[in-house]
């Protein structure tokens, strides 16, 4: 059985920072990483995403191209629907998702396995103002929704992984968690 492995937390959590120091150990173990396609300039950086302007990303999402789409923080998020190829073809996938967006993934995907990743909100607060992609009333409102989402009802059945400190404490936490998934057997 492959799985979708879906990776959510909030902006500034260290969920790009994760899957690139965890990228090759991840490729070694047969899983791929799916790129998110977001409607944010190419400009900005920290993310390994395909960017798209808003009518692109409705032409894209109209013909089809997505597997799960969302909206957040006024931007939208499209998962491309290769990771169904990929699912299909007994590879477990890793995808960067939404927590608001997490009910609509369960329904689709049964074999899904949901991630939290985790920070102490002052450490958070920090990595969004030194990555200088938002103002200071838009990291609030991220802030805000974040403590929102945290305590959602939704969240039951989520692994949990505090990324407060050291990344490579957290690469070794998160894949000490994926090897211990059920076994996973080609075309299953």
């Amino acid at each position: 059985m492959s799985h979708l492995i879906y990776l959510m937390g909030p902006s500034g959590s260290g969920k790009d920072s994760l899957l690139n120091a965890a990228r090759d150990s991840l490729q070694a173990r047969g899983c791929y990483i799916a790129r998110r396609v977001i409607t944010r300039s190419a400009e900005a950086a920290g993310e390994d995403a395909v960017s798209v302007d808003a009518q692109e990303f409705a032409r894209l999402k109209e013909q089809g191209a997505f597997a799960l789409s969302w909206q957040a923080n006024g931007l939208a998020y499209g998962i491309p629907r290769v990771i169904d190829d990929w699912l299909g073809g007994g590879h477990d996938v890793v995808v960067n998702g939404s927590r608001a967006h997490l009910p609509a993934a369960r329904a689709r995907y049964s074999q899904l396995q949901a991630v939290l990743l985790e920070v102490d909100e002052a450490v958070l607060r920090q990595r969004l103002l030194s990555r200088g992609r938002e103002s200071a009333k838009e990291i609030d409102a991220r802030l805000e929704r974040s403590a929102r989402l945290r305590s959602d009802a939704g969240m039951e059945g989520v692994w949990r992984l505090d990324n407060s400190d050291s990344l490579e404490m957290s690469v070794a936490h998160f894949l000490q968690w994926f090897d211990g998934l059920p076994v996973r057997h080609p075309g299953s």
